[in-house]
């Protein structure tokens, strides 16, 4: 094999090593041919996860690992919903997929693995209550318990067609109590959320219950 490839061979498991797993775009960046990295994977030096990303067969991986593919597939994305609150520990409730949340009107990936479900957000909630972590080497923006237990009661199964695939009411309930009982969220970021979102009415009674006796 030329030496060139030997080098991109290298370069390659070097950035994987560094940053836990890379779409073929970010590769190409790096100056790794395609065909570099289709050797790489006939040889089972890297581990074809999905469509267009790749990470090294020997990584460790985390329990939501599925969180990583999705950022990196979805780099504007932002994990939210059931998927947020199991992140947080929030609740018992394991995803059948991996909620995120897009814009308005960015374009929806089509993405195959790991099954996502979209959800757009309005610009005002968009980009409110988010915090980074790092995932197998992968920055995953994840919204934070108190945004993400309102988020759920915006989304709460109701009449309409934009709530058909919402997570229900007693999700968000488990959520709130979750968050309060362990002290991942206050009652004052609650509300502070809620009325950003406009839906203070609908979270105060709820909130005012489970604080009644605190």
């Amino acid at each position: 094999m030329p030496p060139v490839s030997e080098t991109q061979q290298e370069r390659a498991i070097a950035l994987l090593k560094k940053q836990g797993m890379l779409r073929l775009s970010e590769l190409k960046e790096a100056g790794i041919t395609a065909a570099t990295v289709s050797r790489m994977k006939e040889k089972g030096l890297v581990l074809h996860l999905s469509r267009g990303l790749y990470q090294l067969p020997d990584a460790l991986f985390d329990s939501h690992h599925a969180l990583a593919e999705a950022a990196k597939l979805v780099p504007k994305g932002t994990i939210c919903l059931t998927s947020a609150l199991a992140f947080h520990g929030l609740t018992d409730t394991i995803p059948s997929r991996v909620w995120v949340a897009i814009g308005a009107k960015d374009r929806r990936p089509r993405i195959e693995t790991p099954p996502l479900q979209f959800v757009r957000y309005g610009e005002k909630v968009l980009t409110s209550g988010i915090k980074e972590h790092v995932i197998e080497g992968v920055r995953v923006r994840v919204y934070n318990p108190a945004k993400t237990v309102v988020d759920l009661f915006r989304y709460r199964r109701s009449a309409g067609k934009r709530y058909q695939k919402s997570p229900g009411l007693n999700l968000a309930l488990e959520g709130l109590r979750e968050a309060l009982r362990q002290r991942r969220a206050s009652p004052a970021e609650i509300a502070r959320y809620a009325n950003e979102a406009g839906i203070w009415k609908v979270v105060q009674p709820y909130l005012q219950a489970m604080t009644a006796n605190v």
